[in-house]
């Protein structure tokens, strides 16, 4: 049996897994927090927005990183 194509593809597949695992972790440890702090929601929900943008930008240019390679 051959493979054909690029091993390179499912590389970039799996490498959005991390970014996945990270905006889980953003969303639970804000969620965490504002359960202790209910005063802090207005900041802590506009910080978790911004790290969240990061996060889901590492994992569009991988995805896409996969489509074009």
């Amino acid at each position: 049996m051959e493979l054909t194509g690029d091993i390179a593809t499912i590389g970039y597949g799996l490498a959005t897994i991390g970014p996945g695992i990270g905006l889980g972790l953003t969303v639970a440890k804000t969620q965490e927090a504002l359960a202790r702090q209910p005063e802090v929601a207005g900041p802590l929900r506009v910080n978790m927005f911004i790290g969240m943008a990061l996060i889901e930008a590492l994992g569009l240019i991988g995805l896409a990183a996969g489509f074009v390679f």
